[in-house]
């Protein structure tokens, strides 16, 4: 879908900056997170997290505000708001929406990230978790860290209990469309908004 953003802003005379988060190979901190996740390298989980905080920190002051101020469209996969259910379950929180510990748990995690640009839109994909699992099967590719069966759940749950909490930020697209339906319905909601004023 980035790719397909990337290509509909460009069409239309946009610059366009397209990224990721965290990054793959930008840095020492990027390449030190790559090798965690492939299971090459282990950290304590919570420390895993401030890893995420610094690159993502980099990636604002060094690409994301210059690429803004210049008037240039960012498109990422991920911002700042993947880490309440990430860090959660590095923190082994159960989801439980009444529990006071979440809620002062997923401050705590956002309270690294007051500085950051909230996206003008956030778009949440949501799928079954058996979707997910068969897409990750699909790749092929070398497995990450969270790429269980049972760690993938309780990641989708932390993103549901952050549709709930911060309903106002954040766009849920049915992932489970096909890929043309899914970039229809995004372009179709930004530019509505944008008529929108």
């Amino acid at each position: 879908q980035l790719a397909r953003l990337n290509d509909y802003f460009k069409k239309d005379g946009r610059e366009v900056v397209a990224t990721r988060e965290p990054r793959k190979q930008d840095g020492i901190i990027g390449d030190l997170i790559q090798k965690i996740l492939h299971g090459k390298t282990a950290i304590p989980p919570v420390a895993f997290q401030y890893l995420f905080t610094a690159d993502r920190e980099m990636h604002h002051e060094e690409l994301v505000i210059p690429a803004l101020k210049e008037g240039k469209v960012v498109i990422t996969d991920r911002c700042f708001w993947s880490a309440i259910p990430y860090g959660l379950l590095d923190r082994k929180f159960d989801i439980d929406e009444g529990s006071i510990d979440y809620m002062l748990a997923a401050q705590g995690i956002l309270s690294m990230y007051h500085r950051f640009v909230v996206p003008d839109f956030t778009f949440y994909l949501d799928i079954p978790l058996d979707v997910a699992m068969a897409r990750i099967d699909a790749e092929g590719g070398v497995g990450e860290i969270y790429e269980e069966k049972d760690k993938l759940g309780k990641v989708i749950n932390g993103y549901r209990w952050l549709l709930k909490e911060f309903d106002k930020e954040f766009v849920v697209i049915e992932g489970a469309q096909s890929v043309d339906e899914v970039t229809g319905e995004m372009i179709r909601i930004m530019n509505h908004n944008e008529l929108r004023g």
